[in-house]
C-alpha cells in the first residue's frame, strides 16, 4: 500500500510539474503577442488554454484516487490536500496568462503598450517563465529550502509592478486613460502570476515540513 501511494503521489507531483511548464509557456507567448500585437500567437494560447484545463481534471482525479484509495493520514494527508490547492493555483497562473493573450487580441491591430513600459513587460514577462520553471523544480525536488527559495523570488516582479505606477503618474505620460487602464491591469496580471507561483512554494514547504515558512522560520 505504501509503495502504491508513493508512486501515485509522484505521479500526481509530475502532472502538476508538467502543468506548471504549460503556464510558463503559455505566458511566454502571450507575452510575445502583447509585445509584437500578434494576433494568431494570442490566438493560440486562447484556444489552447482548454488543454490546461483538461490536465486540472486530471490532476484533481488523482488527488482523489489517493483520498479514497488510500485512506492517508497525517502527513500524507497533508500532501493529498496541499494537490488539490496546487492544482487550483496553476489553473489561476494559467487563466492570468490567457488574460493577457486576451488584452493582445483586443487591442489588434495596435500595440497595446505604449513604448514607456515596453521593457517592463518584456522583464516581467521573462521572470513570469523563470518563477514557472522554478515552481516545476521545486514540485520535482519536494525540497522545502528550494521551496523557500522560490518565494523569494518574485521581489524583482514587485518591483517592477512598482515602478510601472511611477511611469503612468509621471505629467509627460501622454498615452490618455485607457492605455494607462491596460498598462494597470496588465501589470496587475504579472504580479499576480508571480503570486500564485509564490504559493506554490509555501504549499511545498506545507506540504513537506507540516509547518508554514513563517514558523519555520521562527523556529530556525
Amino acid at each position: 500500500m505504501r509503495d502504491a501511494y508513493q508512486e501515485q503521489m509522484a505521479a500526481l507531483n509530475a502532472l502538476l510539474g508538467e502543468m506548471c511548464e504549460t503556464v510558463g509557456h503559455e505566458m511566454e507567448r502571450a507575452t510575445q503577442a502583447l509585445l509584437e500585437a500578434d494576433l494568431e500567437l494570442a490566438e493560440q494560447v486562447i484556444s489552447d488554454h482548454d488543454a490546461l484545463t483538461e490536465r486540472s481534471a486530471e490532476a484533481e482525479e488523482m488527488a482523489f484516487e489517493l483520498l479514497a484509495l488510500q485512506a492517508p493520514v497525517a502527513g500524507d494527508l497533508r500532501s493529498i490536500v496541499g494537490g488539490f490547492q496546487l492544482v487550483a493555483e496553476i489553473d489561476r497562473m494559467g487563466a492570468l496568462a490567457l488574460h493577457v493573450a486576451k488584452v493582445a487580441r483586443r487591442r489588434h491591430p495596435f500595440r497595446v503598450l505604449p513604448e514607456e513600459v515596453a521593457g517592463y513587460f518584456v522583464e516581467m514577462g521573462r521572470l513570469a517563465v523563470e518563477l514557472a520553471g522554478n515552481a516545476r523544480r521545486v514540485l520535482a525536488s519536494q525540497n522545502h529550502e528550494d521551496a523557500l527559495a522560490l518565494m523569494e523570488d518574485d521581489d524583482a516582479m514587485d518591483d517592477l509592478h512598482r515602478h510601472l505606477f511611477t511611469v503612468m503618474m509621471d505629467r509627460d505620460w501622454q498615452h490618455g486613460l485607457a492605455a494607462a487602464v491596460d498598462v494597470t491591469l496588465l501589470g496587475r496580471y504579472y504580479e499576480r502570476y508571480a503570486d500564485h507561483a509564490v504559493s506554490i512554494g509555501r504549499r511545498v514547504v506545507f506540504q513537506a515540513t507540516g509547518k508554514t515558512p513563517e514558523q519555520l522560520q521562527e523556529a530556525g
